[in-house]
């Protein structure tokens, strides 16, 4: 199975012109269901899978997306690129809505981390996670937004809560004064989990809002969210149809390997099943 490239963002993503749909596949995973179904097709001669993070439909609140299958599911497509488009609210002043940005770091302020990690059930490990995002992946999408007339903002740290709600005024201030420059509800999970899978990992953060900490500004609701995750829908196309070609074909940048070393417990006293749910992470070293 050819390399592949994923997508996980809004369901309206996978209708990017050029993409030449072929499937739509449900996975059963040991962890059970993904979000929705995979769809699958090229694009520009690559193989791509796209994933609706939150269902079609947004079906799913942040709590209830079932991260684990997700990535997986995945993983077990030989996934080994993967691009996440996602909605966030602004901590800074110059980052306004409808504005990119290209985390390169996160905060965890989730309560649910043990939902965050492959491993478990008798085979330890400790990935390595200072430098979370891929470097090679992030300088693709940062070089072809930049050439699609979209305000790019290169860098910054992504704080993840848990939600569903907004954030209060006070949590909104104290991650500004912590030098946080956007919030979200989903994605480090998805940067945890991709680099256990050994797959590169970038997002696209697409500014809906400033939080609520801009008194001048009206608290943000879902309705202002949806109307500026619409506009942002058709940047982030723009950017996907131009930095699917430039991503290369052989895996062979460091989140590829991330497990070596990484893995605690020695191989013969791996649990059958657990090796065996595992298998699409593991397959190198069974």
């Amino acid at each position: 199975m050819e390399p592949a490239i994923g997508i996980i963002g809004g369901s309206g993503l996978y209708e990017l012109e050029g993409f030449d749909k072929a499937e739509e596949r449900q996975i059963d995973t040991p962890f059970g269901p993904p979000s929705d179904a995979l769809v699958g097709g090229t694009f520009a001669g690559r193989h791509v899978w796209f994933l609706p993070r939150h269902g079609r439909g947004h079906r799913l609140l942040p709590h209830e997306i079932n991260h684990r299958a997700n990535l997986w599911a995945l993983r077990s497509l030989n996934v080994r690129w993967l691009i996440c488009v996602t909605a966030v609210g602004s901590l800074k002043e110059e980052y306004r809505p409808r504005d990119v940005v290209l985390p390169d770091q996160y905060f965890d302020r989730t309560s649910r981390r043990e939902h965050h990690t492959f491993f478990g059930n008798g085979i330890a490990a400790h990935i390595a996670f200072a430098d979370p995002v891929s470097h090679g992946l992030r300088a693709i999408l940062r070089e072809t937004a930049a050439g699609t007339g979209c305000r790019v903002h290169d860098r910054g740290t992504y704080v993840n809560m848990d939600g569903p709600a907004f954030s209060t005024r006070a949590e909104s201030e104290v991650n500004r004064k912590l030098g946080f420059h956007v919030i979200g509800m989903t994605n480090l999970p998805e940067a945890k989990l991709a680099r256990e899978a050994e797959i590169a990992l970038a997002t696209l953060c697409m500014v809906t809002d400033y939080d609520c900490w801009k008194t001048d500004e009206d608290a943000v609701t879902a309705e202002s969210v949806l109307s500026h995750l619409h506009a942002n829908v058709a940047a982030a196309k723009r950017i996907l149809a131009a930095a699917i070609p430039r991503i290369p074909t052989v895996p062979d940048w460091p989140e590829h390997t991330a497990l070596e070393g990484s893995i605690m417990t020695a191989r013969h006293l791996w649990p059958e099943k657990t090796a065996a749910d595992l298998a699409p992470l593991l397959s190198r070293f069974l």
